[in-house]
């Protein structure tokens, strides 16, 4: 059920990003975007991505770049059930073929069918600030709290959850958060969250009650020891955590045990708009071949940088 992969540990990418949807400004045709925030890739690399100010989800097939298809809300800003109010972030639930969406504006996460002919979703949580959404092997969602400052664990069906990080106010210790945006969880169930505003990325293992600093937490920055505002985030077999660096104009790679210091695989020249460059990055995640795509909030499109052959 998880989306972890096996990446290579001197793994290496295009510098150059390919869109692979949107890039035509911003808009609520089917081939632009407005302000893309998560994203998630599935097995035949089709593009799932959060089309945040479009109030829509919007799908993109490998080799499709032209236009992508609206497969949940689309329906103008709302809390209908079949509406949703500027989406944060997206997965696949393969065991149900669905899409689990943090309906951010709305306070809730919601399921949405991916049949052909699906017109509505069905709430799961209400009344939650979420942000982030992610699935462990035992079909638990975990959800971010970005207003409570916290990540709560739910069986499906169960409206309260569980607390498993945070939890304790608005703060910098590690036992706390500032605005906890996307997160990601490993085959052991520990948690590993974006502490956006605390400029750090925490691990909390299974059971702790506190988080570990593995990325970042040297203050707001660009030096390699910092992060500015980390956004998305994703971990691989090896424990190596990559983090959309959105203030940095970056993605950086922090292998497992490595506090001090990351590495930046792509980006880091500069906000713009071209093959190299990113305006504030968002989402991110890894096709099942190891190729990176980047949510890239202020150019209006994703990006995919091609994992390196000769490794």
């Amino acid at each position: 059920m998880l989306y972890e992969f096996n990446i290579p540990a001197n793994a290496r990418w295009s510098q150059n990003g390919v869109t692979v949807a949107g890039g035509n400004g911003y808009g609520n045709a089917t081939n632009q975007l407005y302000h893309p925030e998560g994203l998630f890739v599935d097995d035949d690399q089709t593009v799932v991505i959060t089309d945040h100010r479009n109030h829509r989800i919007i799908q993109w097939k490998n080799g499709d770049t032209t236009n992508g298809q609206v497969v949940a809300g689309g329906n103008g800003q709302g809390n209908g059930l079949h509406q949703l109010f500027r989406p944060t972030d997206v997965f696949i639930d393969k065991e149900t073929d669905s899409l689990i969406i943090c309906d951010w504006g709305n306070h809730r996460v919601v399921r949405w069918s991916r049949r052909s002919g699906t017109t509505q979703g069905e709430v799961l949580i209400n009344n939650i600030d979420c942000y982030g959404v992610a699935m462990d092997e035992q079909r638990y969602l975990y959800v971010s709290d970005w207003n409570n400052d916290e990540v709560r664990r739910y069986h499906f069906g169960e409206k309260n959850g569980t607390l498993v990080a945070g939890g304790n106010g608005y703060g910098g210790g590690l036992s706390q958060f500032k605005q906890p945006h996307y997160l990601f969880v490993d085959r052991q169930e520990n948690v590993y969250v974006s502490d956006s505003s605390n400029h750090r990325v925490m691990k909390w293992n299974k059971g702790a009650t506190e988080g570990i600093v593995v990325a970042g937490g040297q203050g707001e920055g660009g030096a390699l020891t910092q992060l500015n505002y980390p956004f998305g985030v994703f971990v691989d077999t090896l424990g190596t955590l990559y983090v959309a660096d959105k203030g940095n104009q970056r993605v950086m790679r922090w292998p497992q045990g490595e506090k001090k210091q990351g590495t930046v695989i792509v980006g880091g020249n500069g906000e713009g708009a071209g093959a190299n460059q990113f305006s504030y990055p968002e989402g991110l995640s890894f096709d099942r071949h190891g190729n990176l795509y980047v949510a890239d909030w202020g150019n209006h499109r994703a990006q995919r940088f091609s994992i390196e052959k000769d490794l």
